[in-house]
């Protein structure tokens, strides 16, 4: 509404003063002997002067609303397609010849943006081709050897402090209140802390995903939580062709969602999502847990950065919602490249 208004003042100072220039060229080049008779002029009964006033005012507001209309219209055109452009969509078709060269420039914008997030993922499977060709076998070697140690000393070590725990607290004892409230708080620590080692041998011995898909390495994942952890764990995988470079860094960003979510959700249950749509690779983490206060909590240390930079290295978006007591969803949306 602001355009029009701004449009329609400035059509009428214009009118204005064109008129005046005009007036006070005909008055130079046919001077009058008596402005009296100028002013009590008419034309069709109407005075003279009222009727250029009026005439300047008609004119003048319909030329404004017109011109700020179509103004509005090309700034709203130009803001659809910089929206579409931010959002990694296709631009819109619509033709307006005044606004040709402008079109021009975002479709080149549109290019370059595309061929960076090309480059990007084609550099990430790259990346991820070569790493997987020079594998370091000492390097997961070791990290076997140190979740096999971790498995076999401080997790049967911990069951064992859990069940002893458990059967004192089970027992007839003559205890305080107190002093039985601190033991279930330790039986509690005791299973939190479980949990936590159960999320470090997952990341210490990852599912791999050399010579395999990256929905198979979902499924190969989920099989692994469900045989070690009691969580529910639901999926919905679509099959589909992905570049190597987007499949490891998406089973990268599934591992750390699933690790945040033992270690810091205390969830029931699971729900991964990967799906294709509309030019976009959509995978989507939603668990029922805990949750958390998005803008009281050090975000950085439940690895939202890392996921979110593994997103924006191939040209994608990453969104966490969660809530106090009302779960935690994360969605990650790859555009791909035809």
């Amino acid at each position: 509404m602001k355009i029009i208004l701004r449009h329609i003042v400035s059509s009428l100072l214009f009118m204005t003063l064109t008129v005046g220039i005009a007036l006070s060229v005909t008055f130079i080049i046919f001077p009058f002997d008596n402005f009296g008779e100028l002013i009590d002029a008419k034309l069709f009964n109407v005075n003279y002067l009222y009727l250029i006033a009026i005439i300047i005012l008609v004119t003048g507001t319909i030329q404004g609303i017109i011109s700020g209309l179509l103004r509005k219209q090309h700034i709203s055109y130009v803001e659809r397609q910089l929206r579409q452009l931010y959002e990694g969509q296709g631009l819109v078709e619509e033709d307006y010849k005044d606004l040709k060269e402008i079109d021009k420039l975002i479709e080149n914008v549109h290019s370059k943006i595309t061929q960076h997030i090309e480059h990007a993922q084609h550099l990430a499977t790259e990346q991820a081709n070569e790493r997987e060709a020079s594998l370091q076998e000492v390097v997961v070697e070791e990290r076997n050897r140190l979740a096999r140690d971790l498995h076999d000393a401080v997790s049967q070590q911990l069951f064992a402090a859990s069940m002893m725990m458990s059967a004192i607290n089970e027992a007839d004892y003559d205890i305080t209140p107190e002093l039985d409230h601190q033991m279930s708080m330790v039986e509690k620590m005791i299973q939190q802390s479980q949990l936590e080692m159960r999320a470090l041998l997952l990341h210490l011995r990852p599912v791999q995903l050399k010579g395999k898909q990256l929905q198979e390495g979902i499924e190969d994942l989920i099989s692994e939580l469900m045989s070690r952890l009691p969580i529910e764990v639901d999926h919905q995988i679509e099959e589909f062709p992905i570049d190597k470079g987007i499949e490891n860094q998406l089973f990268r960003i599934l591992q750390e969602a699933i690790s945040n979510t033992l270690r810091h959700a205390d969830a029931k249950s699971v729900k991964i999502t990967l799906i294709k749509r509309d030019g976009f690779i959509i995978m989507r983490i939603v668990d029922d847990g805990k949750g958390f206060e998005m803008t009281e909590t050090n975000t950085s240390s439940y690895g939202l950065d890392t996921m979110k930079e593994r997103s924006e290295d191939l040209g994608g978006d990453f969104k966490v919602v969660s809530l106090p007591n009302r779960g935690t969803r994360i969605e990650v949306k790859i555009p791909t490249i035809q």
